[in-house]
């Protein structure tokens, strides 16, 4: 594999939120980052913006060959591929009442197909060099919240925890880590609209009163595709602030007492 500071990480989804955050904290971490997006200028743009030899591809997660494409075009311009950031999701609200298949199949293509898809395409190149690290972005909700709306976007999220156990029991033998992030409610250029009584009563949730960063997460892939995790695989880190831990809002009240 590359040397410490010339190591190659592929982020999908890194061009907004906390997808563009991993990928900026990659690169200041050393890493020559490609930058995975649908909209190949948005791509460009991110990699420009965050440097250290960053590089923007255009490429569908749900599509095989255009994640063979991603795969190869790394590659290509880095002659590594040390770690897969597979973030790239999207959350579209639907009740359950009004959601249509279409909309169910969307988000499992996206999220879930998506994870699979990118993962299978960097083993070729992580299993000849004998070492690989794989950090999925899931999320607390689905695997251990909910939310009205997301039921098929909770699914997924569970889904890739269910994938990611087997996965690390099948690829350990070859060197490759796969672990994942479950984020919480992180402050993204997504929440802009929602008004500032809406982000404060999303804050009031959070024992530690705020939410999160972008950096946040993109600490946490930064743990999983180090050295120091070479030993980790098929785990979570919940990064939320706390707000799975109170029992009730009970809870919460008490915090002030």
């Amino acid at each position: 594999m590359a040397s410490e500071t010339t190591k190659a990480a592929i982020v999908t989804g890194g061009t907004k939120g906390i997808g563009k955050g991993i990928a900026r904290g990659f690169s200041q971490a050393g890493y020559r980052v490609l930058v995975v997006s649908r909209n190949a200028a948005e791509a460009d743009a991110v990699a420009a913006e965050i440097g250290q030899e960053a590089s923007g591809f255009a490429a569908d997660v749900s599509d095989e060959a255009s994640m063979e494409a991603m795969a190869a075009a790394a590659l290509e311009r880095f002659g590594a591929i040390d770690a897969l950031c597979a973030n790239a999701g999207i959350f579209p609200a639907a009740k359950l009442s009004e959601m249509t298949v279409a909309d169910f199949d969307q988000v499992m293509s996206v999220n879930l197909k998506g994870t699979f898809l990118s993962v299978k395409a960097v083993l070729p190149a992580m299993k000849a060099a004998g070492r690989g690290r794989i950090v999925l972005t899931s999320s607390i909700t689905g695997p251990i919240t909910g939310y009205p709306g997301w039921s098929h976007y909770g699914a997924s999220k569970a889904g890739q925890l269910g994938f990611m156990r087997t996965a690390a029991i099948e690829l350990a033998p070859f060197g490759i880590t796969v672990n994942s992030v479950l984020p919480g409610n992180i402050m993204t250029e997504g929440l802009d609209g929602l008004g500032q009584d809406y982000l404060d009563k999303m804050a009031a949730s959070i024992p530690m009163k705020r939410l999160g960063s972008v950096d946040d997460i993109a600490a946490a892939a930064l743990f999983f595709a180090s050295d120091a995790a070479g030993y980790v695989t098929g785990q979570t880190i919940v990064v939320d602030g706390g707000q799975v831990l109170p029992e009730s809002l009970g809870a919460l009240e008490a915090m002030e007492g």
